[in-house]
């Protein structure tokens, strides 16, 4: 019989196992040889040139590999950026050894052991969205925009008044959304910052209305914590805040009060990176930590890249390929991409034929380990998601 031979490549443990029990391998044998099939590629910014290098040494001793810069051989840089390559092996081999090492080296060990942990998934639970509960990572989760704005670039004006955004939510829910996300001020490009009094104007009617009606939670998109603390006290059960809780001190403190969970993301105010993924990475873990230093649960706090926010088209479609590097920070991940610029830009459309480039994004982002989306087309990307779910999932 011929030969027949491919290459494989594991996003985590547990799916190495898989394909080793198909061999015929005995538990034990799955367990040992599984770390040995999972590539770990950790990048490392501005790590102390001694421990770059005591780094490379213990990784090369057990077979893995560190790129530095040339400056660090002869110590003449003060830091370097690296790039290490190992198993998941070899990183349990290694870790031990580096929390045995000075130059800081036992506290990256314990950060490289976190992120390893991460990478291995998220166990599916319970979100206690303030009494309402949602299960993350059995499916994807369907989030319904709706905007009271006059201005927000695809729907401005045409859900202003509360029968309309009751209508449309009620709609929304019927075509499968898990959560309804309400916004009062539009955050496009250019938009007309909003002050808080005209921002709870708009949004608290239909805050209230909608918990009285309808039975899935409700989200606000809001970055002011005056906002959010007039909301919460409505009934809302979640906050989506587009400055992940860096633009209003008391945000976190708002949030952690109600007991509500919270939708962090990345914005900034020119697109211009030295390193993107480092940037919004480094964002998001301080968002984190102000979100934990408030006392809102680590289960409760997710996050968002921010597509389209304070990034170019380049910067999206990089960070677009690239979503599954967020999962190093270990928080469910929600991706926001419905009928933005990256589709119209990329597809040369305008906002109400962009529907099968939400599709695209929506798909690669499941794909790529992302928890929630939050969409215009709620029927269409159901069923995308779905879709994407039982090939993926």
């Amino acid at each position: 019989m011929e030969n027949i031979l491919w290459s494989m490549e594991f996003s985590n443990i547990e799916e190495a196992k898989k394909e080793i029990a198909k061999i015929g391998s005995t538990l034990p044998g799955q367990n040992l040889m599984a770390p040995k099939g999972v590539l770990r590629a950790i990048k490392i910014k501005n790590l102390a040139t001694k421990a770059a290098n005591i780094l490379k040494q213990e990784l090369l001793a057990k077979g893995g590999d560190c790129a530095t810069s040339w400056g660090s051989l002869d110590l003449t840089v003060p830091t370097t950026d690296v790039l290490c390559f190992a198993t998941e092996k070899v990183w349990r081999q290694v870790i031990p050894k580096l929390k045995m090492q000075p130059f800081g080296l036992k506290a990256l060990a314990e950060e490289i052991e976190e992120l390893l942990h991460n990478l291995n998934g998220l166990p599916k639970y319970e979100l206690d969205c303030r009494g309402k509960k949602i299960t993350l990572g059995k499916r994807t989760i369907i989030m319904g925009i709706l905007n009271v704005t006059p201005d927000s670039f695809s729907d401005g004006g045409r859900y202003y008044d509360i029968e309309a955004a009751l209508n449309h939510a009620r709609q929304m829910v019927a075509e499968g959304a898990d959560i309804i996300d309400v916004g009062g001020e539009s955050t496009r490009p250019g938009a007309e910052y909003v002050p808080a009094e005209e921002e709870i104007r708009r949004v608290l009617p239909v805050v209230e209305a909608l918990v009285r009606e309808i039975e899935v939670p409700i989200s606000v998109d809001t970055y002011k914590a005056i906002v959010a603390e007039k909301v919460l006290e409505a009934g809302a059960h979640i906050i989506n805040d587009v400055w992940g809780l860096q633009k209003d001190p008391k945000m976190a403190e708002v949030a952690a009060r109600y007991e509500a969970p919270v939708v962090v993301m990345h914005n900034k105010t020119e697109a211009v990176y030295e390193d993107l993924i480092a940037e919004v990475i480094s964002f998001l873990k301080e968002s984190i930590k102000i979100g934990l230093r408030a006392g809102i649960p680590r289960e409760k706090i997710i996050i968002d890249p921010g597509i389209g926010f304070g990034k170019s088209l380049e910067h999206n479609l990089i960070l677009m390929k690239r979503l599954n590097e967020l999962k190093s920070l270990g928080q469910p991940i929600l991706l926001g991409t419905s009928r933005k610029s990256l589709i119209g830009k990329t597809l040369d459309l305008p906002v109400n034929e962009r529907v099968e480039g939400t599709a695209a994004t929506v798909t690669l982002g499941i794909a790529k380990g992302v928890d929630i989306i939050r969409v215009h087309d709620v029927k269409e990307m159901v069923r995308v998601a779905k879709m994407t779910d039982a090939m993926v999932r």
